[in-house]
């Protein structure tokens, strides 16, 4: 990447690369998924195997490393915690911190997987040079790290990942670690005594040093590496005294292009995460209002604002909150939510409305308001759709959210509930209760295998009597509410067992909960019944029926 002109003095690029050896397990600790303190991995699923995704410094110590299968590591290390690696909530964190880093340089980006990016041209001196930026930036990070500098992005990356074994800086005290009074972080660049150096300083140095890393450096598909060691090319300096055209004909162009990024040969440019501008719109009066109704018309102007805002964004609102500032200093805050992303002026001022009718303290405008704010402090993803006008399925979603929302508005959000699937196969446990605000509307999974099932269930269960001709059988007669019923027709069983891994005595019989036999019933009335015997003969001596719904 070019230097940086600064009124006609060129300033030559500087990157900060920082990496996280241990982020991932060191995450899961800090989200607290985990109490033990002993060697602990996380591992995903590749090709129906459970290989570790990545490991902390004890399992490395101990010889473990990603990929490696799940067996042969609890092999090799009895006492081993796995847990289900999340790449998704690495994302998010490595993300954050990217955010945080920020307050350093304006040019800061996620170097996946675990590593942060920076340019830090013309930056270090606000914190009192490279080193004391580095021990503010893994500080504030707040993860063992290392970290290394270089002129381009590329060989920063390089030297930090595969520039030898170095001593980590370790975590701050969040972590209940206790850190060493100076970082031992390496830094790649520099040649003296305590691992910091100048921009002056280097010399041929850094060169030598990117020269001096192995191939893997380059991070090419393991083949190319094995071939690449086959032809006796070791490190970076081994290539790079061959002429390129060879190298790309015989090794591909993706090794002589990335061979040359590193290099500093070829730019290699670092795309900085942009911090998202806040959605919000204010107005300020020169004369204080005081009727409501003019309120709502300023805030509908605000509202359209911030419509156009988000439209160009392709986002909803989920949550707008007003913030009203009187002429004496008080401060009144308001918030409406939505089920769906919307942006729609007219459907918002509604709720707002709606909100006011229903305080509990009435809006008092005093002397008047002298100032008006509104966010959008929620938001999520509202792309431009082609409704059908043949369907009246938008538009009745379109309603039912309207109506939730205006429910919720006027109830609270536990004053407005709808049904939720929960994952569990016992059928009275099947659902439960949630906000409609919260639910998003989803497809019920099957979980009765195509089986019928009642609409109507008996909470709890009410327990019958039942005679059956063999002891596995179906019922041939029940008696129910002091009345007998013949049955003439039985279908079933439709087993479903306990869920023994919510019991301490696991398989073990006599926990709490049995298998259960459902059968689908009618009587010589045509009365239709759903029953089950609680429990087979071999997990108890007597088991017991029970009607648990009723079929139209």
């Amino acid at each position: 990447m070019p230097d940086e002109s600064i009124r006609g003095v060129s300033i030559p690029r500087r990157y900060l690369a920082l990496w996280f050896p241990w982020f991932p397990c060191e995450r899961m600790r800090r989200a607290g998924e985990m109490s033990s303190s002993g060697p602990l991995v996380l591992v995903a699923r590749t090709a129906n195997a459970l290989r570790l995704a990545a490991v902390d410094a004890q399992a490395s110590r101990q010889g473990l490393a990603p990929g490696m299968a799940l067996a042969d590591a609890r092999a090799r290390c009895p006492g081993l915690t796995s847990l289900p690696h999340d790449g998704e909530a690495d994302a998010r964190e490595l993300e954050r911190l990217t955010a945080r880093m920020q307050r350093f340089t304006p040019m800061a980006a996620p170097d996946p997987p675990d590593g942060i990016m920076l340019d830090i041209t013309a930056c270090a001196h606000l914190s009192g040079g490279e080193a004391a930026l580095a021990r503010e930036a893994m500080a504030e990070a707040g993860y063992t790290a290392r970290h290394a500098f270089a002129d381009h992005a590329a060989a920063a990356r390089a030297l930090v990942r595969y520039g030898g074994e170095h001593n980590p800086s370790p975590p701050p005290s969040s972590l209940r670690v206790r850190r060493p009074k100076q970082s031992r972080a390496v830094y790649a660049d520099s040649g003296s005594p305590r691992g910091f150096a100048t921009r002056h300083d280097e010399g041929d140095g850094e060169e030598q040093r990117i020269r001096a890393l192995p191939i893997a450096a380059l991070e090419l598909p393991e083949d190319a590496q094995s071939g690449l060691r086959r032809a006796g090319l070791v490190t970076l300096g081994d290539l790079a005294v061959r002429p390129m055209a060879a190298l790309a004909a015989r090794f591909g162009e993706e090794t002589v292009g990335k061979l040359r990024a590193v290099l500093g040969e070829q730019d290699s440019p670092m795309v900085p995460q942009r911090p998202s501008v806040p959605l919000r719109a204010g107005a300020r009066f020169a004369e204080p209002i005081a009727r409501t109704d003019f309120v709502l018309e300023v805030i509908e102007d605000l509202l359209a604002d911030l419509s156009r805002q988000m439209e160009a964004r392709h986002l909803g609102g989920r949550r707008f909150t007003v913030r009203l500032e009187r002429t004496d200093g008080a401060r009144r805050r308001l918030t409406v939510d939505t089920s769906l992303p919307s942006r729609d002026p007219a459907r918002i001022i509604r709720l707002f409305r709606e909100r006011i009718e229903t305080l509990a303290d009435p809006l008092d405008p005093g002397f008047g308001f002298d100032a008006i704010a509104l966010a959008v402090t929620r938001t999520d993803a509202l792309l431009p759709t082609q409704i059908d006008t043949a369907s009246k399925a938008g538009a009745e979603a379109e309603g039912i959210a309207a109506l939730i929302d205006r429910l919720t508005t006027r109830f609270g959000a536990e004053g407005v509930l709808r049904a939720a699937f929960r994952d569990t196969h016992i059928p009275e446990a099947a659902q439960q209760a949630v906000p409609a605000m919260h639910a998003a509307p989803a497809a019920w999974p099957d979980v009765s295998g195509g089986q019928p099932r009642p609409l109507f269930l008996l909470d709890p269960p009410q327990p019958v009597t039942a005679m059956a001709g063999v002891p596995d059988g179906p019922p041939q007669r029940l008696r129910w509410r002091g009345k007998v019923h013949e049955v003439v027709r039985a279908e079933g069983p439709e087993r479903i067992a306990a869920e023994w891994w919510h019991r301490p005595q696991g398989h073990v019989a006599g926990g709490a909960g049995l298998t259960r036999d459902y059968y689908r019933i009618e009587d010589a009335q045509g009365g239709r019944y759903w029953v089950f015997r609680h429990g087979l003969y071999d997990e108890t001596g007597e088991p017991r029926w029970y009607v648990h719904g009723l079929f139209a």
